[in-house]
């Protein structure tokens, strides 16, 4: 199990993050402006990208439940299994999708609630990608998650 916790990125824990995600941001606020696409309530849009990867996981589609993850969690995924993404997600232990009890946005990053799983997302260029799955709490503690980037 691998811990992570949305607070530590709250509290500055991973300082790269404000880096990338400051850059992110202004091309998610240019693109807004630019007038890019419609403005939809970014939740639903993050619960829907959970639900098509653990979707996928479900359906045995490797390719495509790798596309919607973060690259640092792909990449630490590839790394610790020693196996392209494709394959070694379909090897984790990752919970069934089950049905969404809500989400929520912080700024670049997103909690979705799942029936017996949390998972954390954030946003890219091209969208909401899963950063961490198959989380458990842990008390007053950093989540427990079976895969997650590094």
């Amino acid at each position: 199990m691998i811990e992570f916790g949305l607070e530590r990125i709250e509290r500055g824990m991973y300082p790269y993050v404000r880096v990338v995600w400051g850059a992110v941001g202004a091309a998610v606020a240019v693109a807004t402006v630019a007038g890019c696409g419609p403005v939809t309530d970014r939740g639903d849009a993050a619960a829907a990208v959970t639900m098509r990867m653990m979707s996928a996981v479900t359906a045995k589609d490797g390719p495509a439940a790798c596309a919607l993850l973060a690259p640092d969690t792909a990449a630490e995924l590839e790394q610790s299994a020693d196996k392209p993404c494709a394959e070694a997600i379909l090897e984790e232990d990752l919970p069934g999708p089950g049905s969404v009890s809500g989400s929520r946005v912080y700024g670049q990053w997103a909690q979705v609630q799942l029936s017996g799983d949390m998972v954390f997302l954030a946003v890219f260029p091209g969208g909401w990608r899963v950063v961490a799955v198959g989380c458990t709490a842990r008390g007053d503690g950093p989540y427990d998650c079976v895969l997650q980037g590094g």
